[in-house]
């Protein structure tokens, strides 16, 4: 892929990663990934913003084969699929700089072995000018990695984001051009990296709210050409209330619990409570994340297995803890052969979810028509709370 135009004197550089499945050995990654850099040639300086995957690095130095200089690189985020080719390029232009903020500086020297002298560290608001053009660099700490900036180019108000407003799409469109699909990706990304740093990330949408910003260009994923709409999305995942709505990731081995699942979501619905449901065995588990931003209630449905949660539901639970998302109630169904200390087991789980734990509800073998009555009760006890809340 050639390098394209974004705007006058302003390109995108990368590569599309059509095959990869899978992020850091955890994430899935459905629909492939991108990898963006940016080149901005200022009448008096060139900066190269990020590079890419080092797999890539081969496609991203036969786009810079034509340009003669490189004044600054600019590393974003020290993780190696951003900053992994910085050593190559370096080679090819030993005099450049690479600027970076403080706690970036040694996260690159551990990772890449870059020498000392190749870095400027830049502090929140400061600024370079490139002859015509200006880059401003905004600090946004844990997005999502304690290093982490975003740069800011005044004239053309463009917002070079990195992970900020990202999404995993391996597509030839340069701009949005779906935007259900962008949205849908966008979500995914932000619930699998970002959502355990939504108190950190709230400063940082505030302290953008005075850049008038035009454009948006992430370092993974297509150019937001009208960027209102995802800036108005991250406001909603990060700082809006839950919605009226139980998340309910589940496993069952013969039955019995699926039976349970299967009750609740009925009357839950009945209730007036959007259920998603999550079967562990086979799904997809970043959609689990991201159902998991808007929840207001999640209910592990589990079996017994030797005296504790089936794994995956273990799993499961361990996954929403890490997650931090913004639930505000908890409450755990399932079955069991003869005993067991499942739900002081999961409870033990969440300390980071300040949630309230609603009454459990656990049968011995098949449902008896009293546990089926006693998920009514349970359905109506999370509609009321939804109720109270004024989850929408």
């Amino acid at each position: 892929m050639q390098k394209r135009r974004i705007t006058e004197r302003v390109h995108w550089l990368g590569a599309i990663d059509w095959d990869r499945r899978l992020f850091d050995s955890l994430v899935p990654l459905p629909d492939g990934t991108t990898y963006n850099a940016y080149l901005i040639e200022g009448s008096e300086k060139t900066v190269l913003l990020d590079t890419v995957d080092p797999p890539m690095t081969d496609e991203l130095m036969a786009q810079l084969a034509g340009v003669s200089k490189i004044d600054f690189i600019v590393s974003h985020h020290a993780e190696q699929d951003h900053s992994g080719a910085i050593p190559r390029v370096l080679e090819r232009f030993p005099e450049a700089k690479v600027i970076v903020t403080p706690k970036a500086k040694g996260m690159l020297t551990d990772l890449l072995k870059i020498p000392e002298n190749a870095f400027v560290t830049v502090d929140d608001g400061e600024t370079i000018s490139l002859g015509d053009k200006t880059l401003k660099f905004i600090h946004t700490p844990w997005v999502h990695w304690p290093e982490t900036m975003s740069t800011y180019l005044e004239e053309d108000h463009i917002l070079f984001s990195c992970d900020f407003y990202g999404s995993h799409i391996a597509t030839s469109d340069l701009f949005v051009t779906d935007q259900g699909r962008v949205y849908e990706a966008a979500k995914r990304y932000f619930a699998e990296i970002m959502m355990p740093f939504r108190k950190v990330i709230t400063k940082n949408i505030e302290k953008l709210n005075g850049y008038d910003i035009r454009m948006i260009a992430p370092s993974h994923g297509q150019i937001y050409g009208q960027p209102a709409w995802i800036m108005d999305a991250y406001r909603d995942w990060v700082m809006g209330a839950p919605h009226n709505l139980v998340v309910l990731p589940f496993v069952s081995m013969h039955g019995s619990s699926r039976q349970l699942v299967d009750r609740l979501a009925s009357c839950l619905v009945a209730h007036g409570v959007r259920v998603e449901l999550f079967n562990l065995a086979v799904t997809d588990i970043g959609k689990l994340a991201m159902a998991l931003v808007d929840a207001a209630t999640i209910v592990v449905g589990t079996p017994t297995v030797l005296a504790g949660p089936h794994p995956l539901a273990a799993y499961a639970t361990l996954l929403a803890n890490a997650l931090r998302p913004k639930v505000k109630f908890l409450s755990i169904i399932g079955s069991y052969g003869w005993g067991g200390k499942t739900v002081e087991t999961l409870a033990g789980m969440i300390p980071n979810l300040k949630v309230e734990v609603l009454e459990p509800v656990l049968c011995k073998g098949v449902p008896s028509e009293t546990d089926f009555e006693d998920l009514d009760k349970l359905a109506g006890v999370i509609a009321a709370k939804h109720k109270e809340n004024d989850f929408k």
